[in-house]
């Protein structure tokens, strides 16, 4: 599922990220994509992405990457 959800490919992008949403609660994934704990977190994830898109954002991070 960690491909439906938004990625952060640097430590860059995960600040940007945070600084500039000024709305919103942002929510990151740290994990492995190919990992199936975090393949269940990114089902959960996604799931709930649909009833908190107006208070919250998620991305994930892949920390091979």
């Amino acid at each position: 599922m960690s491909y439906l959800l938004p990625h952060l490919t640097s430590g860059w992008a995960v600040d940007q990220a945070i600084v500039n949403e000024e709305d919103k609660v942002v929510v990151i994934r740290f994990g492995h994509d190919h990992d199936s704990t975090c393949m269940q977190m990114d089902e959960v994830l996604m799931k709930a992405q649909e009833d908190i898109k107006n208070y919250a954002i998620i991305y994930l991070v892949d920390t091979k990457e």
